[in-house]
């Protein structure tokens, strides 16, 4: 009887462990995704980092001669944004797999969420 016990134990016991390991292994890779993102005419280049961060900006120096200021905030914002949403999805790809079905990748990482997210619901003494 103990035998099947430590044996059900022991089984458990690794199954958590590859799950952990999943963990650490998409951990490993989230934190290595990057985007680099370019204008058609690739007078604009923006690097953007795992969790959106902008990490690099390149600007031929031509692009001052055809863009107006505020063209060229656009331009950058478009590549940022760009690059931000291919970010978004490479870290769905590789979290999604290893969330709960009953769970959904967007109640955890989508844009809208809160708090409430993560909480229980509101206990009713009077129920």
């Amino acid at each position: 009887m103990m035998d099947a016990f430590q044996a059900t134990v022991k089984e458990l016991a690794d199954q958590v462990n590859q799950q952990v390991e999943r963990l650490r292994d998409a951990y490993g890779a989230i934190n290595a995704i990057e985007s680099t993102m370019a204008s058609p005419d690739g007078m604009i280049s923006v690097t953007v980092g795992p969790q959106g961060q902008v990490r690099g900006i390149e600007l031929n120096p031509r692009v001052y001669r055809k863009l107006s200021a505020s063209e060229l905030a656009g331009a950058l914002m478009e590549q940022i944004n760009r690059a931000t949403a291919t970010v978004t999805e490479q870290r769905r790809r590789l979290m999604e797999p290893l969330m709960p079905a009953e769970l959904p990748y967007e109640q955890v990482f989508g844009e809208n969420v809160t708090l409430d997210a993560f909480l229980p619901p509101r206990v009713d003494p009077d129920a």
